[in-house]
């Protein structure tokens, strides 16, 4: 196994202290990959992970995928449980693991489906960190796997499948702890979807407080060259940013009521 110094600011990284997140160049170091489409830059994890958790923490990613957040997890040393509904992932994540450290955290990664939560107790996880699929704009199981949140293409759909995430999110984070959702947007023809707003709508009435919203740039994206024609010949802009929606869980007893906007309701 390759060995890796916890704790180590890796070169280049820098911790972030405005809403507005921009990384040209994603992190390399221990076992991060960018082969994974779609998966999220380490600098994203290594910021959440410092700013809402303490050593010995215990962190959920109930959509790992090739497991950036478990990566992260041992080298900040955080216990960390990743799981996701395609075996691929789950191999890719356990991987990615393989690595020493010097920390006694454990991070694992498992079979499993983020809309039932089961093997975890109620108030048990201090943080959660997840980056769902945007509908099926990428299809990670490639319609193998029928119950996988990337090949459902209706909205409404996808959206009642997100809530069901969220409302287990909630039941197992503990109170006064935090959940950082990162989601785009996307269009169906020349016509922006606003997706996620509809997924922020979702997690607010589940219960959750927001704490942070963080415009994160994206860069490198295959498809811009792909798309610049037609944008212009159909008058649209490319997409380049996502949202980085951070909540909280209200305290036992804790009235949020005051922070209560319309949005919370889809009335």
């Amino acid at each position: 196994m390759k060995q890796f110094e916890l704790n180590d600011s890796p070169n280049g990284f820098k911790s972030e202290i405005t809403t507005l997140w921009s990384f040209p160049e994603r992190g390399k170091w221990a076992t991060h990959s960018s082969d994974y489409r779609g998966n999220f830059a380490p600098q994203i994890a290594r910021n959440i992970i410092e700013m809402y958790s303490d050593k010995g923490d215990t962190i959920l990613d109930p959509m790992v995928g090739s497991g950036t957040t478990l990566i992260e997890a041992r080298l900040l040393e955080r216990n960390a449980v990743g799981i996701d509904i395609n075996p691929k992932a789950v191999q890719l994540s356990q991987n990615a693991l393989c690595f020493d450290g010097d920390g006694s955290a454990k991070q694992e990664a498992l079979l499993g489906d983020a809309r039932n939560l089961s093997n975890f107790q109620n108030d048990s996880i201090d943080l959660i960190i997840s980056h769902p699929p945007y509908l099926n704009i990428i299809q990670y199981s490639e319609g193998k796997i029928e119950e996988d949140l990337s090949n459902i293409s209706s909205i409404p759909k996808f959206c009642d499948e997100i809530e069901k995430v969220a409302q287990e999110m909630f039941r197992v984070l503990r109170p006064n702890k935090y959940c950082a959702i990162l989601i785009g947007d996307t269009r169906k023809g020349k016509h922006y979807v606003p997706l996620s707003h509809y997924i922020l709508r979702r997690f607010l009435r589940s219960g959750f407080a927001l704490k942070e919203n963080i415009i994160k740039a994206q860069h490198n994206c295959s498809y811009s060259k792909r798309w610049e024609f037609k944008a212009k010949q159909m008058k649209f802009y490319l997409i380049m940013h996502e949202n980085l929606y951070v909540f909280r869980k209200p305290a036992k007893g804790e009235s949020i009521s005051k922070i209560k906007w319309s949005l919370y309701s889809e009335d």
